[in-house]
């Protein structure tokens, strides 16, 4: 969770043609699963693919959906947040928050085209077993644990997609289980 304060600022209301103050704020903000899906909802696109080309106003109310905290939040406190507000914003959801790193960043295979939406990434935790929880965790987090658990269930499952066996290791792996349902059945065949 990040905690981001606001400061106090006074705005002028062009239709009401009058001052008025914007009190500080503490904003309690989470950049997870339910953060995106709360506004691919409300704009029905995918955020990851268009996090680097958001309107201003997308921007804005995913600062919202982000929004955690304890009380009603007054909706000119999104409007009058600082450039500084908005960096430290920025550098949060762009952290990685955690300690795992993969040494074969260079040499990745070809990125797939598939569009990620947060239903995507809800599949992915429901296909790898991991618990719903999880949807609170920062989303950098969560996704390097999607992406732990399928390296981890290549290792223990070599046969696995993208990990197939070629040519002569798939035919002499054959050729060794046929020996053996024969020897088994005492059968020639």
């Amino acid at each position: 969770m990040k905690k981001i304060v606001v400061p106090s600022r006074e705005c002028y209301d062009e239709q009401k043609e009058e001052f008025f103050t914007v009190p500080e704020t503490v904003l309690h903000l989470e950049h997870s699963l339910i953060s995106i899906s709360k506004w691919e909802s409300k704009w029905h696109k995918p955020f990851i693919a268009n996090s680097n080309s958001m309107s201003q106003e997308e921007i804005i109310d995913y600062i919202k959906c982000m929004s955690v905290s304890p009380k009603e939040i007054d909706e000119n406190v999104y409007l009058v947040l600082t450039n500084e507000n908005i960096q430290e914003i920025v550098a949060y959801i762009q952290d990685g928050m955690t300690a795992t790193w993969f040494k074969d960043e260079k040499n990745q295979k070809k990125a797939s085209r598939e569009i990620i939406t947060s239903e995507l990434i809800y599949y992915w935790m429901i296909a790898l077993q991991i618990p719903f929880e999880c949807q609170k965790w920062h989303l950098n987090r969560l996704l390097t644990l999607i992406r732990v658990c399928n390296i981890k269930n290549e290792e223990q499952n070599p046969n696995a997609k993208g990990n197939k066996l070629r040519g002569r290791e798939l035919l002499s792996r054959n050729a060794a289980l046929n020996a053996q349902r024969k020897a088994k059945l005492h059968t020639r065949g």
